[in-house]
């Protein structure tokens, strides 16, 4: 098991240090199932279509040209389970309000979430696209990177690296009726939880 070490990189000090990027541009998705990707993720990032053709589609929800391309590569095999690869991409929105509002207007469009956590440090729903890709939705937990990083050294999260699983739609109610965002963000206790229960492949 690796050890628990602070959110830094000691290389970023020496002259021979890689300089980091400034943001993650884009993410790119080969797929068989060309226009239902493209539909479910402007449907779920709000986006709009940067540019399209039979074979490649851009598409963008900020100042950026785009922020999430597909590729159409036709008869390609289903992902199998339990493989070495990315498990998820994930986007941070503004507040418990936008998530969980979101929940319901993708529900209406019959997109379920299939995971709903409180991980600590954020309240993610995770969603799979029509690939079987995983997508979460998270919104941060504490108001500063710093704060969200002492968590990580708690004996709590030390017991349960994963997260609390929650009633979206209890939680959503609770906000409407007026109870505390801050408060409902901070994770209850847990027992122990590892990486072998989550339901996501």
């Amino acid at each position: 098991m690796m050890a628990t070490t602070a959110l830094k990189n000691p290389a970023s000090a020496t002259t021979s240090a890689v300089k980091s990027p400034i943001k993650l541009a884009h993410i790119v998705f080969r797929t068989s199932r060309f226009e239902a990707m493209l539909a479910w993720y402007k449907t779920v990032l709000n986006a709009t279509t940067a540019f399209a053709n039979d074979e490649i589609a851009f598409i963008a929800y900020d100042d950026e040209h785009h922020r999430v391309a597909f590729i159409h590569v036709p008869g390609l095999a289903e992902q199998p389970a339990g493989m070495a690869g990315l498990h998820h991409v994930a986007f941070t929105v503004d507040s418990l309000d936008t998530l969980l509002d979101n929940h319901l207007r993708l529900r209406e469009q019959g997109i379920e979430a299939a995971w709903p956590v409180n991980h600590g440090p954020t309240t993610s729903l995770y969603y799979s696209d029509p690939d079987g890709n995983q997508v979460e939705f998270q919104v941060d937990n504490y108001d500063t990177v710093e704060e969200a990083g002492e968590y990580f050294f708690t004996e709590e999260f030390a017991t349960n690296t994963i997260g609390v699983d929650f009633d979206a739609d209890a939680l959503h109610a609770r906000l409407k009726a007026g109870e505390d965002e801050r408060e409902l963000k901070l994770r209850p206790p847990s027992g122990p939880r590892g990486v072998d229960t989550i339901p996501l492949r």
